[in-house]
């Protein structure tokens, strides 16, 4: 599974959920201007609470926040940590 989802999770073999909150975990993350109300309610038809959309959204953000410092202070990777 782990292979799949790493390869393309689009077409991995994953839950409706999973899908709907990976892509907007990936919509906020490449084009957050473009996020809209709608996008929210993806995740409530696919059963997710406002606290679980509350921490996908911390967490995504928080995620690209933390690299962007790394990256903008020259951090390098761990050499354990595959490009």
């Amino acid at each position: 599974m782990l292979a799949a989802i790493e390869t393309d999770w689009r077409t991995a073999d994953l839950s409706a959920r999973r899908r709907a909150m990976l892509a907007y975990a990936v919509k906020l993350t490449h084009t957050p201007g473009d996020m809209v109300s709608e996008d929210v309610v993806r995740l409530r038809v696919e059963g997710f609470t406002d606290r679980d959309i509350l921490d996908i959204a911390e967490v995504t953000a928080y995620y690209a926040y933390a690299n962007r410092i790394a990256d903008g202070l020259g951090v390098s990777t761990e050499e354990w940590i595959p490009e």
